[in-house]
């Protein structure tokens, strides 16, 4: 019998004493801090600042020597609000806002004591993980002043732009969403300085000639020893809102968002060459494909907007990051990557993920509305797919399924604002084929208690049919059935202590195949809870957490199937060190044993300098063998290696190691190696390369069934890119697929041409 109940209770015992010890200790190192900052009371009125026509024709340079900026309104970024706790920033930074008839304008003096360490590299824009390491500033603008919904602006010394919609509900930032804007950026002996042009025609706000109230917030990010970042705003740890704690500006008089209509014709054109059959040792050249498309966004009204696409190109050009999809019970997760079903994601998110635009993979057509009038949010979202990609979720598992036949779906979403930061959601999805159905719909709310203190529920209902043969391969339900599910979480924010209480329930029936939902027949109760310690830059740590967490999980039928308990830590330090401990103890069902589980995990990541960031990421201790339903031991290894060389050249290397051992040997020892170097000509234009290669060895003797004893791999794609702008884009391209078949050799078994011309026309 693998499951030992007496030796699982007492671990458990033990890592909760052990939680509560780090707990204890967390407090007892607590200290009072230190604010140098001039003292501020949390509660009192929002800065205010009014902002007037500019004096002067702006141009667009990075350098203020403008008679407009002399008498622009000036904002200053007086707070550090991490690592120190609004405490007087490291650096000077001033802020200057005027505006015409057609653009905001924005500028930033950014000071520094030290220039020759500013960190300033030529980049794509919207590429958020290396951007973030740079010297940048940016602002945020919650045009409407609700507190719901904000953009974000952020430049980079060089000019290096990025752009997203921040959205309260949720806490998250949508960074697909493109803007048209001019920005430049110039270092010189102070420091650096930014210039910005937001034409007001590619923002949403109301259509009045009198005063208007906007949402401000400006800020610094300032990567030394560590990140430093800096605000206009004072900011509350104990408020769970942003949006709420930013300045606020008045003016703006005479000002319209326009029509706002963005026209888009796109040119594809693709060549695909394979291995076939009757010829197995040569590629075959496939056919050219030329295809036409159409991309449309219309601004009808400042709250209400139009995107819709025929015969559209979905594709991405990046490939997606390769995961080992070895000894895995659920399907792998690739995240959204294609432009026109990102933006405006953010009204789709729900606590469960009823929405999961990966599952639309060949669409003929698309299109988009969303809507906001007063307290109402609409959003509806319709494309056409010719091939329907399903995930058959169980308790043990689930797979992924490809029907070639077309299917339709759809998206209709309405939330509702209740009171200052509360919202009341509905949601529908239908996917509908010849002999398919899925029709999911229900209702989900946030409502924010207290400053500290939020309730998120969702409660869905599905009805799902199959087509016959499909239901009698996957030994599904024969005929039309229904389910449920239901999510409720419990989240208390606070300066120092933070956690959740969450409940979910899924059907055994329920399905969203609109979304992503790889699990169901559980009943899962889980709760978190984590201590921080705010540290400041002088010190040897600038924040620490430690925290627990435990998570019971009973199938439908009230079988236990999972239980975790764990314990953990994080410490952010000097060289912007990242370090993340977790160790746990778990109970997993598979099949129709209980298996007790140890394992850790450490997460470490370190920029010893701006040119180099370093990391690795591993795992250890108990794993099931899924193939062969026995107990195993995991080793899992990721190092990361990125390298800037100079302003233009990023290489990125990691590599995964996986190896599960049992007591007769190694079952299987896995690689996935992966690189990624991109040369930037400028702003607007980049070459890259990706390659990755998988090697897989397996002890075919260590099997139950049949199994190759080795794999091997590699892709390579080659891309450039110019970039006008967001949407007047020329794309080229090439991919290329190598094998390892028949004990063989690798072996070239595909190639891919490709191009994309597109030109946005702008009214």
């Amino acid at each position: 019998m693998v499951s030992r109940p007496s030796r699982w209770a007492g671990a458990r015992v033990a890592a909760l004493a052990l939680a509560l010890t780090l707990v204890m200790a967390a407090g007892a190192l607590a200290k009072p801090r230190q604010n140098d900052a001039a003292p501020v009371d949390p509660e009192a009125p929002l800065r205010q600042f009014e902002v007037s026509p500019a004096k002067s024709e702006i141009r667009i340079d990075g350098t203020l020597d403008e008679a407009a900026w002399q008498s622009a309104t000036v904002v200053d970024l007086p707070y550090e609000w991490f690592p120190g706790d609004n405490v007087t920033p490291k650096a000077k930074t001033d802020s200057y806002i005027t505006f015409d008839s057609e653009h905001l304008y924005i500028a930033f003096r950014a000071y520094d004591p030290a220039p020759s360490a500013i960190r300033a590299h030529l980049m794509d824009r919207d590429v958020i993980t290396p951007f973030v390491q740079d010297d940048h500033v940016g602002f945020s603008l919650d045009t409407f002043n609700d507190e719901r919904r904000a953009y974000q602006f952020r430049i980079n010394p060089l000019g290096v732009q990025v752009d997203a919609v921040f959205n309260e509900m949720d806490g998250l930032e949508d960074f697909s969403w493109d803007a048209i804007w001019r920005s430049a950026g110039r270092v010189d002996e102070q420091g650096y300085t930014i210039e910005v042009a937001i034409p007001f025609k590619q923002l949403r706000f109301p259509r009045t000639t009198g005063p208007q109230t906007w949402g401000f917030e400006a800020f610094r990010n300032y990567p030394r020893n560590v990140r430093h970042r800096m605000s206009s705003r004072y900011t509350d740890r104990a408020k769970q809102c942003l949006l709420c704690q930013e300045n606020k500006l008045s003016g703006f008089q005479g000002i319209a968002p326009g029509r706002n209509l963005e026209i888009t014709p796109t040119v594809t054109a693709q060549r695909d060459d394979q291995l076939t059959d009757s010829s197995p040792d040569a590629l075959q050249p496939g056919e050219s494909e030329f295809e036409p498309g159409i991309t449309a966004r219309w601004g009808i009204t400042p709250n209400v907007s139009l995107n819709a696409a025929v015969n559209p190109d979905f594709s991405q050009v990046e490939a997606d990051a390769a995961q080992l999809s070895i000894n895995t019970r659920f399907s792998l997760y690739y995240p959204e990557k294609r432009p026109f079903f990102l933006e405006g994601a953010d009204l789709y998110t729900t606590p469960l993920e009823a929405v999961f635009t990966r599952t639309v993979a060949e669409p003929t057509w698309g299109a988009k509305l969303n809507a906001k009038e007063g307290k109402n949010g609409v959003g509806v979202f319709m494309a056409q797919d010719d091939l329907n990609n399903l995930i058959l979720p169980s308790n043990q598992g689930s797979s992924l399924v490809s029907l070639d036949e077309q299917v339709t779906s759809g998206v209709v979403r309405y939330r509702r604002d209740i009171g200052a930061r509360s919202v009341l959601g509905v949601l529908y999805t239908g996917r509908e084929g010849d002999t398919y159905h899925n029709r999911v719909g229900g209702l989900d709310g946030v409502f924010r208690l207290t400053k500290s203190a939020t309730v998120r529920f969702q409660y869905l209902m599905s009805d799902t049919q199959y087509p016959g043969a499909l239901a009698e391969e996957y030994e599904q339900v024969p005929d039309a059935f229904t389910g449920d599910a239901f999510k409720v979480q419990y989240d208390h924010f606070s300066d120092n202590w933070r956690g959740y209480v969450r409940y979910t329930d899924l059907d055994p029936a329920f399905r969203a195949d609109s979304g992503f939902v790889p699990r169901v027949d559980v009943r899962t109760a889980e709760a978190q809870y984590e201590r921080f310690l705010h540290g400041s830059s002088d010190k040897w740590y600038s924040q620490m957490t430690f925290g627990t967490r435990g998570l019971r999980t009973d199938d439908h039928d009230g079988r236990q199937t999972d239980e975790n308990v764990e314990v953990f830590g994080t410490y952010w330090g000097p060289k912007q060190s990242y370090l993340e401990v977790d160790v746990a103890q778990k109970q997993e069902l598979y099949g129709p044993e209980l298996y007790d589980l140890e394992q850790q995990r450490i997460y470490f990541r370190i920029s010893p300098n701006g040119k180099t960031r370093l990391g690795f990421d591993g795992r250890f201790g108990d794993e099931i063998d899924y193939d062969n339903a026995r107990l195993g031991k995991i080793t899992m290894w990721n190092p990361l290696v990125q390298l800037r060389v100079g302003r233009r050249t990023n290489l990125q290397l990691n590599h995964l190691m996986q190896k599960l051992e049992v007591d007769q040997g190694t079952v299987f020892d896995a690689g996935l190696s992966q690189m990624q170097m991109v040369y930037q000509f400028n702003v607007r234009t980049f070459v890259r390369a990706i390659v990755q290669y998988t090697d897989i060895d397996r002890d075919s003797a260590l099997y139950r069934e049949t199994v190759d004893p080795s794999e091997e791999d590699v892709f390579g794609q080659f891309l450039f890119s110019y970039k006008l702008n967001p949407q007047t884009v020329f794309f080229v391209g090439y991919t290329d697929s190598r094998e390892a078949l028949n004990e063989r050799d690798l072996t070239q078994t595909g190639r891919t041409f490709f191009m994309k011309l597109g030109y946005a026309l702008l009214y």
